[in-house]
């Protein structure tokens, strides 16, 4: 049964927020996780997962997060079905928001991730986890020496085909101008390498393939004309937007497209407040690193809430 006041407070539950959880509840904190309508973060989109230490087989997205999960209900971890609505940080005990349910703790984190952002047509949905993707390190591997696509042309666009390219028998960017806006370093490696190719003025106007990818269509955005590109591997990197909306307001330092300012690795601005995964993490963005973080900040919220016993 979910209570209203706890030690702990994780907000999101993902490999960040799960792992917090496990950690903090065997601290012997009172830990409720507030896990959001759509629980497990964005490997609830994955399939295989090859990449994640334990499982030399691989594991299905969703049956490592379910994983998770059930190891922190078994340590007794309460859970919460529901997206936070606004959060006061403003004093000593935190205050969380569910609608109008107020729930009380002495140290949050917020381990809510980032969102990719998609080209948001129908059938990028049908074909996530079965060619498209929106992250090369993770799903890149299976489609070694194919042929594949990366749709951008921005910081993350390049590391992506930059990565690609090392496995790949040939990356091919689409990109909707006529010059790449990511770092002069990234764009001279990847105008060097012999298995990049660029389109440019284009943009994927459908991915096609019923069972799985097997070509995108692209529209030259000057000259309206339509051409089909086989592949059976399209990576859309346009970027990913931090899911911390709910923080605006809040006193907790954002920066960028509202990722969260973290010193010493998890700290946040505000003392008691911590942050891990995706939410602040915009460079390496993985399963590992996420788990990384919410064991960290869940140690850090530990050492914070014993200064608090010592302080009284």
């Amino acid at each position: 049964m979910v209570k209203k006041d706890y030690d702990v407070i994780i907000v999101g539950s993902g490999p960040a927020g799960l792992t917090a959880s496990i950690y903090a509840i065997r601290s012997n904190l009172k830990t409720l996780v507030i896990a959001g309508t759509t629980p497990g973060g964005q490997l609830m989109l994955t399939t295989d997962v090859e990449d994640y230490p334990g499982f030399p087989g691989g594991i299905q997205g969703p049956e490592l997060m379910q994983k998770m999960r059930e190891q922190a209900a078994l340590l007794k971890v309460d859970f919460l079905d529901e997206n936070v609505t606004k959060v006061d940080v403003k004093s000593e005990v935190k205050k969380v928001y569910v609608e109008k349910d107020e729930y009380k703790c002495k140290a949050l984190i917020i381990a809510t991730g980032a969102s990719a952002k998609w080209l948001g047509i129908k059938s990028e949905q049908r074909l996530i986890g079965r060619g498209v993707s929106a992250c090369a390190t993770c799903d890149g591997y299976f489609f070694k020496d194919k042929d594949v696509t990366v749709i951008g042309g921005g910081d993350t666009a390049l590391r992506e085909v930059l990565f690609l390219a090392k496995i790949c028998k040939n990356v091919t960017v689409i990109h909707r101008r006529d010059q790449l806006r990511a770092q002069k370093v990234l764009q001279d490696r990847a105008f060097t390498a012999k298995n990049i190719d660029f389109i440019w003025n284009s943009e994927v106007e459908e991915f096609l393939g019923k069972e799985k990818l097997d070509a995108v269509k692209i529209k030259d955005v000057k000259t309206g004309k339509t051409s089909e590109i086989k592949c059976e591997g399209s990576f859309v990197a346009i970027g990913h937007t931090p899911n911390t909306k709910f923080l605006e307001g809040t006193g907790i330092k954002l920066h960028g497209p509202g990722y969260i300012e973290v010193r010493d690795t998890v700290k946040t601005n505000v003392e008691g407040v911590f942050a891990s995964g995706d939410v602040h993490d915009y460079r390496y963005m993985q399963a590992v690193t996420a788990a990384s973080a919410g064991c960290m900040a869940a140690m850090e919220a530990d050492t914070y809430i014993e200064n608090l016993k010592h302080k009284e």
